[in-house]
């Protein structure tokens, strides 16, 4: 079962509230209660009163057990941005953005065996990685590739005194023709 809290129109910048959510997302709320407890961010006061107010939703709602639950996904939205204006030198005015934060907690409880529901999280870092890798094969074929063919071809080259002579040639070869455009 899952159990959702929001907090809406926060005054923090949504960027400095994602820190840090990303700390204790996917974490057990008593862990995760413990850490933001500890943690020196302003943004960590709201996340942890919200924490606990899913907490209570959890077992005054839902009858679940407090032990049984976890984070399962926390985001940070972007609330309404106030515009205020900063004088500045030779009576321009410069804006200052004062953002607003929408922060939503889904907690879930666990499975009887102890184990945590899949979010989806470790699904997709798997397909990846094995997605990076199938792509990395061929790269790497390609490289051995090309350095057999230019093994093959320094094989094949002319000496270097044969190659002067024959770009010399051509070089030769060249003039003439531009001579001859002149001429006409």
């Amino acid at each position: 079962m899952e159990v959702t809290a929001k907090a809406r129109y926060i005054r923090m910048s949504p960027r400095k509230v994602r820190l840090v959510a990303g700390l204790v997302r996917g974490a057990d709320v008593a862990r995760a209660e413990a850490q933001l407890g500890l943690l020196n961010k302003a943004a960590a006061l709201p996340v942890l009163k919200l924490l606990r107010s899913a907490i209570a939703n959890a077992e005054h709602n839902n009858k679940l057990e407090r032990e049984g639950l976890f984070i399962k996904s926390i985001t940070v939205d972007g609330g309404p941005v106030l515009r205020r204006w900063r004088p500045r030198a030779f009576g321009r005015a410069a804006p200052i953005r004062k953002r607003t934060s929408h922060i939503t907690i889904v907690l879930a409880d666990q499975k009887p065996d102890g184990q945590k529901p899949s979010t989806g999280l470790k699904a997709a870092v798997v397909k990846k990685a094995a997605k990076k890798e199938a792509s990395a094969k061929p790269a790497a074929d390609q490289k051995a590739a090309k350095k057999a063919d230019q093994k093959d071809q320094k094989a094949t080259a002319k000496p270097a005194a044969d190659q002067k002579a024959a770009k010399k040639a051509d070089g030769q070869a060249d003039k003439g023709k531009k001579d001859k455009k002149s001429k006409e």
